[in-house]
């Protein structure tokens, strides 16, 4: 038993400089970060208690940290993250800014709204060119149907088919992300 002890220990002191950077990296808050390291030597230690067989410590150990940091990011809910399925009369998204968590509202919220954004962006790369043109065009860059219309020469009514088309993509393909977010 006290070898085993020892042997917990010494993991400890190996790996305790690298998931502490590696949870830095990723929680701004340094009390966030000492709590979870903590938590995640705290569940080591439970595991060798409770005899539950680990093979490979370190990807474990890591494994556990993107655990708790993930429970962290989902007990601190972002300030102004409004519903994804909410929108407007005509059934479209509301404005994209308003989706996303203020890069103003503190570390938390920077880090959730990076995520979204990178999840933003995959998903528009996944979009037919000409929906993900419209869609940029109105939602990110500001630019109304009418003006789209006169400059392309496509009827309006194919450009909002095209962007409802591109809003229920980006709706479903979004969905997971925001209520991984969102869990309690």
């Amino acid at each position: 038993m006290i070898e085993q002890d020892r042997q917990i220990s010494e993991v400890i002191a190996k790996e305790r400089s690298r998931l502490r950077n590696f949870i830095r990296r990723r929680v701004p808050n340094e009390a966030d970060v000492e709590d979870l390291l903590q938590e995640v030597f705290y569940e080591l230690v439970e595991a060798h208690r409770l005899l539950m067989p680990i093979d490979f410590v370190t990807g474990w150990l890591f494994r556990v940290a993107r655990n708790r940091i993930t429970d962290l990011f989902r007990k601190k809910k972002p300030e102004n993250f409004t519903d994804a399925a909410m929108g407007g009369e005509d059934g479209e998204l509301l404005e994209i800014e308003d989706l996303l968590p203020s890069p103003d509202a503190g570390p938390e919220a920077l880090y959730v709204r990076g995520v979204l954004l990178d999840e933003l962006e995959l998903a528009l790369a996944e979009l037919p060119t000409e929906q993900r043109e419209v869609f940029i065009a109105h939602e990110l860059e500001g630019r109304s149907f009418k003006e789209l219309s006169a400059e392309s020469g496509v009827n309006v009514n194919t450009l909002l088919s095209r962007k409802r088309y591109a809003v229920l993509h980006l709706r479903e393909r979004l969905r997971s992300i925001h209520d991984e977010f969102m869990k309690k």
